[in-house]
């Protein structure tokens, strides 16, 4: 009887993203993925939560004074213990369909940055662990990602994965379920963004907002500029900030890869820097297997390409890399072979 109030608990893991949560329930695989993003409405001096995830990102930039917009999450850690707990309590219910019916909470393997001190790393477990959470199992993000691609983490052959998070990017060397080398750094898709901005700010003052500089990523954002001309264009929209007034901008491709070539080569530093620190033997396997990119950030057009020439070894994207770390995590929910990947909150 206890091994099915076990299974029925309806054990989650999640990949607790800066910008995207994803979620993985065992026995069901992938259910959704949602912005990291909370609406707080402000009653009688009360913060009471207004929406989350799809609902609240709707809102970004939009609100009026009594509610704000808040992203617990940054650089990939929790910067805001109390509204990140709500956060992963809704997505946790969603995820159950609901209030839980079950006898104990579900288990839960959350993925967290190789980067992550120990104060971060606690602040993390204790917010789930208040969501309702029975037992929490921490796991790299690195090694989560890994799994999800599908190396052979298990095996004594030496994988790379570069996982372009929103707030961090992650590089791991993974042989025999141990990370035989890592390297965070605190640049991603956040930091793309940032960068859109301040370049459409600096060159045409004109003030766009996330959302804004997020669409002309998707859209139109290379991590090269085209080989003949500038490429495709977009309409942007934004406050004048000179005029204090709406206007309205014309970019191109060779722009944004412009303005993105900073976060983009500050990537390609990371991912040289571990492969000059890794073993000999290992190196060896990374020289066969290639490096793997998981991650949104991996989606920007040619960015496998410059990593590709950076380093002069094969580049491949994952299959689905957004969904990578959930899949690792949850895998280990699901196969005994890849419970040594996790580590005791």
């Amino acid at each position: 009887m206890r091994s099915l109030f076990n299974f029925s608990s309806r054990d989650v893991a999640i990949d607790l993203g800066t910008a995207n949560t994803v979620v993985y329930v065992r026995g069901q695989g992938i259910v959704f993925s949602e912005p990291s993003v909370v609406a707080l409405e402000v009653v009688q001096g009360v913060r009471k939560v207004r929406a989350v995830g799809d609902d609240a990102k709707l809102m970004l930039g939009k609100t009026p004074e009594n509610i704000r917009t808040i992203r617990p999450l940054r650089a990939g850690v929790i910067a805001d213990i109390e509204v990140a707990e709500e956060m992963i309590k809704h997505f946790i219910r969603k995820a159950h369909g609901g209030p839980s019916r079950f006898l104990r909470g579900p288990e839960v393997v959350i993925s967290i940055p190789s980067g992550a001190t120990n104060v971060e790393r606690r602040a993390i477990r204790d917010a789930v662990s208040n969501a309702g959470a029975d037992r929490v199992s921490l796991i790299e993000e690195p090694m989560a990602a890994a799994i999800g691609a599908g190396l052979p983490v298990a095996e004594p052959v030496g994988s790379m994965v570069v996982d372009i998070g929103g707030g961090t990017t992650e590089v791991g060397v993974i042989s025999l379920q141990g990370l035989a080398l890592c390297r965070s750094a605190r640049v991603g898709g956040d930091k793309m963004d940032e960068a859109i901005i301040s370049y459409v700010r600096r060159n045409y003052n004109l003030l766009i907002g996330e959302g804004t500089a997020e669409r002309i990523k998707l859209e139109i954002g290379s991590a090269v500029r085209p080989p003949e001309g500038n490429g495709k264009t977009t309409l942007v929209r934004g406050r004048d900030v000179g005029r204090g007034m709406p206007g309205e901008v014309e970019l191109n491709q060779a722009q944004v890869a412009e303005a993105l070539a900073e976060p983009v080569n500050q990537i390609v530093e990371v991912v040289r820097t571990a492969l000059e620190h890794t073993q000999p033997e290992i190196a060896a396997d990374v020289i066969d297997q290639g490096i793997t990119m998981t991650g949104g950030g991996s989606l920007l057009r040619e960015f496998d390409t410059v990593l590709q020439d950076a380093t002069g070894l094969p580049v491949i994207v994952a299959e689905d890399p957004m969904s990578c770390v959930a899949l690792g995590a949850g895998r280990t929910l699901e196969d005994q072979v890849y419970r040594g990947a996790l580590m005791a909150a």
